[in-house]
C-alpha cells in the first residue's frame, strides 16, 4: 500500500507553520529563536489514535520529493514511519496520553549535532540517515515504572552500561546518506515483512533485514530538538537555538 496525503493532520507549536501547496505539497517551517523553547511543525496520520490503531502494515511504500532550507538545520527533521514511542518521555510531542514503548521505526532522518541517536558504536548517529528500529512489545506500564530510575543515567558509567543492555532489546540499522538536502531529491522507502529498502533518486542506498513491527504511523516533521547518548555515556537532551527560520518542503510522488 502507499500513503495517502489526504489523511495527514498538522501539529504546530507557536510561530510554526504547515502550509499546503496543491493537493500533495507542503512547506513546514519553524521560527528562529533561542534555546529553551521547543519548536515543531509536523504532519501525521495517527493523531488521536491508540497505537494498536495506527494505519500502516507491510507491504507499504512511501515516495516523495523533499528539500530543506539549509544543509544542517539545528535539531531534527525527516519523514517515514514510527510508533510514536515517547508518549511521556524526553521526546514527547504532547499529543495525548499514550504511554511510552520501545521504538519501532523506518525513516529518512536528518539530525544535527549534538544529536547522537544510536545505541551501537558502529552505526552513524547524526547527519543524513536512512534508519530502522525494531523492538519487542513490552507492556508500556513496565517502562513507566522505570521512570524514577532515569536519574541514574546522569552517571556516565551507568549510562554506558544501560546503553549496552539496550542493544539486546532494540535492534537498529542505519546508513549515512551522501547528498545535499537543500536540493530536491526523490526519497522512496519500501517496507515489507522482514526487510526495508531505501532509495534516493531511484538509486538504492540501503537495504536492511531489521524491519519494524507494525502497526506504524506516517510522520513528516521539523523541530529544534536534540537527544544524545553517545559512547562516553554523557546523556544530553534539549532544544537548540536558530538564527533564522528553518523549513522543509515536501511533495508527494
Amino acid at each position: 500500500m502507499s500513503w495517502r496525503s489526504d489523511n495527514l493532520k498538522a501539529s504546530v507549536t507557536p510561530g510554526a507553520r504547515v502550509d499546503q501547496s496543491g493537493e500533495s505539497g507542503w512547506r513546514l517551517s519553524i521560527p528562529a529563536g533561542p534555546a529553551g523553547y521547543y519548536r515543531l511543525a509536523e504532519l501525521d496520520d495517527y493523531h488521536g489514535l491508540p497505537r494498536r490503531s495506527f494505519p500502516w502494515n507491510p507491504p507499504f511504500q512511501l515516495s516523495l520529493r523533499a528539500r530543506a532550507s539549509a544543509p544542517n538545520l539545528p535539531g531534527t527533521w525527516g519523514f517515514g514511519l514510527w510508533n510514536d514511542p515517547f508518549g511521556l518521555g524526553i521526546l514527547s510531542r504532547a499529543k495525548g496520553a499514550r504511554l511510552p514503548v520501545l521504538p519501532n521505526a523506518a525513516w529518512f532522518f536528518f539530525a544535527s549535532a549534538p544529536n547522537y541517536l544510536s545505541f551501537r558504536d558502529d552505526l552513524p548517529a547524526q547527519g543524513a540517515l536512512a534508519a530502522t528500529f525494531r523492538s519487542d512489545r513490552w507492556p508500556a506500564a513496565l517502562l513507566v515504572l522505570g521512570f524514577p530510575a532515569l536519574a541514574i543515567l546522569a552517571v556516565p558509567a551507568v549510562a554506558r552500561l544501560l546503553r549496552r543492555l539496550a542493544r539486546r532489546f532494540v535492534r537498529q540499522d542505519a546508513v549515512a546518506l551522501q547528498l545535499d538536502p537543500t536540493e530536491w531529491h526523490t526519497y522512496r522507502m519500501d517496507w515489507r515483512q522482514g526487510s526495508v529498502d531505501f532509495l534516493v533518486d531511484d538509486r538504492r542506498v540501503f537495504e536492511t533485514g531489521i524491519a519494524p513491527q507494525a502497526p506504524l504511523g506516517l510522520v513528516i516533521w521539523i523541530d529544534n530538538q536534540y537527544a544524545a547518548l553517545p559512547p562516553d555515556g554523557r546523556l544530553r537532551y534539549g532544544t537548540l537555538p536558530a538564527r533564522e527560520q528553518a523549513w522543509i518542503e515536501v511533495i508527494g510522488a
